[in-house]
């Protein structure tokens, strides 16, 4: 139901409404207002853009979007409006006139339209009403007619017929090249003179003072016009009626005292004398006459006369520059509130921008890790190379194995390598790859004195290829209270490399001191190493003398080891035990 409303709301405003700036405006009107539900400010704010008669059905069609307990209120602030037609008759001849002041006209692309109504005059009675568009007068539609031919219209008759309907909105317009405009009744102020410029009680707004009209008489059963005529003075040269007879054939017609005679039955009366024009207006008994209506009032004026006329023209100069004051707010309003849509349109769509930015950077932000997590845990726990059958190994304790790969960094018990040859082997590495430690690196300097007081440190660069094959033991919580090599497995990257053999302590891996580390964290300590990372593998060890590790750990005797039993290496197989302690390798 209410998408059914909206959309008919949509549809009669893009039928309605053809700029799309007031268009957002008026959506715009309607959402602060269910955010305020200020209603004298929304319909404030509505004729603003319902502006023009075209227009009001708006009101209408806004309606069903106002909740219930504001329709009453929204109906008596809206201008009211009715199709129906509504006849009166008024008498012309009355003493007061018509009581009512008009506006428009076909040459002001408008109906006629009652612009002031005399309080307690004929037309108040009648229940006319200011904002009322006149549709027909005396049976005849007046929508093709201009505004002094509704005059002539008027005064054909006594008795004036007037069919009209109200619509609640009167035209403003002070000059032929300004555009039309529209005032609410409630917002229009008439100047108080308007209404006595001719003797139906109608004047015309914005047109010019001098018009020219025909009237067409009938001399037939009659005893004359009721009027004088008189000639102009040089300056204003021409025939000009000089006085009309109250209740006259004249004055029925709607001649006045300064109205010009320009023709009469076709004779031009431009150039003519006094004497000329007597005789052609008695030649017939029937006249069409053709005259500029107030063309030469100014002649035939009183004193007291000519001031009032001044002071009406004043009075109607300073209405037309207050409409054209309130035009000119109205569209300033308008202006200002198509910029301030701008903006915050600008607004918006930078903001949409800013959103979408940073969307698309945490996104990238979020995959950047879950790339590096999915990497990581497949580093970790992803498959490797199937484990190696493990070579039975004695508990006897033996002597470091020489190999021609064998690299000591300091010669306590061990061949010593010449200064320059050091050098080579190091720089050698750091071409394949290896850059953890410069060359001139201690590895001393890693450990306080107490830490390898009486030992022998040594820093190893293994090669990693193939397997480590190293077994290890022992552990801060252990008897041994550290971590040993127990075994080095034939073919494996550490027996290649020759530089650590069973009984060593493995101080450091990679830089991570495992001095004070349990055998479960030294062993994923080097499985991280071994695996992730790098062509090489850094060992901090203290090269312990085989009897030393014989007198720490005694040989367990083979009897003692179930010949089922595997030991595990570096990456991974069936546990080892050795002095009762369970390798996790």
């Amino acid at each position: 139901m209410e998408r059914r409303v909206a959309r008919e709301f949509r549809h009669k405003v893009n039928l309605l409404i053809d700029n799309e700036a007031e268009k957002d405006y008026l959506y715009d009107v309607l959402r602060m207002y269910h955010q305020s539900m200020n209603l004298p400010v929304l319909v404030g704010d509505l004729k603003l853009v319902i502006n023009e008669p075209s227009r009001l059905p708006l009101f209408d069609a806004i309606c069903p979007l106002i909740p219930l307990k504001h329709q009453v209120e929204y109906d008596q602030l809206t201008p009211k409006r009715s199709r129906k037609l509504k006849e009166v008759r008024l008498d012309r001849l009355h003493p007061e006139g018509l009581g009512i002041s008009v506006r428009g006209g076909v040459e002001f692309s408008c109906g006629l339209f009652i612009s002031q109504l005399v309080k307690g005059g004929q037309a108040d009675n009648v229940g006319l009403q200011v904002g009322d568009e006149i549709v027909r007068i005396n049976g005849y539609s007046i929508s093709s007619c201009t505004h002094e031919e509704v005059i002539n219209l008027i005064r054909t008759k006594k008795i004036v017929s007037i069919k009209v309907r109200h619509v609640g909105m009167i035209p403003v317009k002070s000059s032929a090249d300004e555009p039309l405009k529209w005032q609410y009744v409630d917002q229009f102020v008439s100047g108080s003179g308007e209404g006595k410029g001719s003797v139906a009680g109608l004047a015309s707004s914005g047109g010019r003072d001098n018009r020219e009209k025909k009237v067409f008489i009938s001399l037939i059963g009659t005893k004359g016009m009721g009027c004088s005529i008189s000639s102009g003075p040089t300056q204003k040269p021409g025939i000009f009626i000089s006085n009309v007879k109250p209740g006259s054939l004249s004055a029925e017609v709607g001649l006045e005292v300064g109205d010009q005679i320009v023709e009469v039955n076709g004779v031009d009366f431009s150039n003519v004398d006094h004497k000329e024009a007597v005789r052609v207006l008695k030649s017939s008994r029937t006249l069409t006459i053709s005259v500029v209506a107030g063309a030469g009032k100014e002649l035939f004026m009183t004193e007291e006369e000519r001031q009032r006329e001044a002071r009406l023209r004043e009075q109607e100069r300073q209405e037309l520059m207050h409409q054209k004051r309130l035009a000119l707010e109205t569209n300033k309003i308008i202006k200002e509130q198509q910029e301030k849509e701008r903006l915050r349109k600008l607004e918006i769509s930078q903001k949409a921008a800013e959103e979408e930015e940073r969307y698309r950077r945490e996104i990238e932000q979020i995959t950047a890790e879950e790339e590096k997590f999915k990497k990581e845990w497949e580093e970790d726990w992803g498959p490797k190379e199937p484990p190696k059958s493990l070579k039975t190994v004695t508990a006897e304790v033996h002597a470091a194995p020489r190999s021609k790969h064998k690299i000591d960094l300091k010669g306590v018990g061990h061949d010593q390598l010449e200064t320059d040859d050091m050098d080579e082997v190091i720089m050698k590495q750091d071409k394949q790859g290896f850059q953890k430690y410069l060359e001139d690196f201690d590895p001393y300097s890693m450990f306080t004195p107490e830490q390898i007081m009486g030992k022998d440190v040594r820093l190893l660069r293994i090669k990693k290829e193939g397997s480590l094959d190293l077994a290890v033991e022992g552990g801060i919580d252990s008897p041994v209270g550290k971590i040993v090599v127990s075994a080095i497995y034939d073919g494996g990257a550490a027996d290649k490399h020759g530089g650590i053999v069973k009984g060593d302590e493995i101080l450091a891996v990679n830089g991570k001191i495992l001095i004070d580390s349990r055998l479960a964290e030294a062993q994923a300590t080097l499985a991280k190493a071994w695996n992730v990372g790098g062509d090489w593998i850094d060992l901090v060890i203290a090269a312990s003398p085989p009897k030393e590790y014989d007198d720490e750990i005694p040989t367990i005797p083979s009897s003692t080891v179930s010949p089922n039993t595997q030991r595990k290496v570096f990456e991974g197989s069936a546990p080892v035990y050795r002095q009762g302690y369970l390798l996790q390798l």
